[in-house]
């Protein structure tokens, strides 16, 4: 009977903010999630043999280093989907340095081996502050940081969905900038050079569900990668083979995580309406609850007052 990966999450930073529950609901053997698309509350069993895998997305992995090393002592593999831009603070509020974060993956290909991260150079935001010239530099200066440590960097241009539209746009309008979604020939033409930059230190390019944009020598990204995964296992899984999405090299996974809920402040990001939003879904994060952001109560109509507490709603 197949098992499932456990993605841990593209919806949120687990890593870097949530490590002490992912903790707490690994050694409880589960966790709740609600199904963003239709508020249905669901189980997910993080059971040994329930699982084939996991995957985590980041950008600051220094607070689930003791975490990782309680992953890898289970019987599953695990891969580091981590993120590094060196974008300017307008466009990444509070992510950590370049240099901090390439000594985090470098550390981590040391200690669990080099195939167990992946860097992820995404999205690629087109902006008055980040013009070609300086996409082309940072992808550059990180490749050289991170030569030796992976072998995979993953890129996508950035998806202008309404949200993603409307939190830039308001960054552009504190900060002084103009931003725009290139033409499709401008961003093979950027794509084809950074795979050029990638070859020269090792790497793959690979290109995250833009299948429509993809260059010779640049592959298709499986950021769900049951292959690369196997291959860290020593064996196969028994995962099955189901896009995340049409344009998805995926296989399939269960994501745990819950949208707004990164307090990372990232101007492009598809995964929160807004800062207020996410910054008061962390308040409410309860490490020692099932969920990793416990379902809202609804309130009376007309009644006012604070949020409940996490602990006040049973977990």
């Amino acid at each position: 009977m197949p098992s499932v990966i456990i993605s841990a999450s593209y919806r949120t930073d687990i890593p870097a903010f949530y490590g002490r529950w992912f903790a707490n609901r690994l050694r409880a053997g589960f966790c709740r999630v609600v199904n963003p698309y239709g508020g249905r509350h669901g189980t997910v069993s993080l059971a040994p043999g329930d699982v084939d895998g996991f995957v985590f997305w980041t950008r600051n992995a220094g607070p689930f280093l003791p975490v990782l090393a309680e992953v890898a002592g289970r019987d599953a593999p695990f891969i580091v989907q981590f993120t590094v831009t060196g974008y300017p603070r307008e466009l990444d509020a509070s992510t950590i340095p370049v240099e901090a974060a390439a000594e985090q993956i470098r550390r981590i290909a040391r200690d669990f081996g080099p195939r167990v991260v992946v860097w992820r150079f995404d999205p690629v935001v087109a902006s008055a502050l980040t013009p070609p010239a300086a996409i082309v530099a940072s992808f550059s200066r990180i490749a050289a940081l991170l030569e030796g440590a992976v072998d995979e960097a993953v890129v996508s241009f950035a998806q202008v969905y309404r949200k993603t539209r409307r939190n830039l746009d308001s960054a552009a309008g504190r900060h002084g900038f103009a931003w725009r979604d290139p033409e499709a020939d401008e961003k093979r033409a950027l794509l084809a050079e950074l795979r050029d930059i990638a070859a020269e230190r090792r790497l793959a390019l690979s290109l995250c569900a833009q299948r429509e944009l993809l260059v010779e020598g640049v592959r298709d990204a499986a950021c769900i990668d049951a292959e690369r995964l196997s291959g860290l296992a020593g064996r196969p899984l028994r995962v099955a083979r189901k896009p995340h999405r049409d344009a998805c090299g995926c296989w399939a996974s269960r994501d745990i995580g819950a949208y707004d809920s990164c307090p990372h402040g990232c101007a492009y990001c598809y995964a929160v309406r807004d800062q207020a939003t996410a910054k008061r879904n962390y308040r409410r994060h309860d490490p020692e609850g099932e969920f990793l952001i416990p379902p809202e109560i609804p309130r009376p109509r007309g009644v006012r007052g604070r949020d409940p507490h996490p602990k006040d709603m049973g977990g």
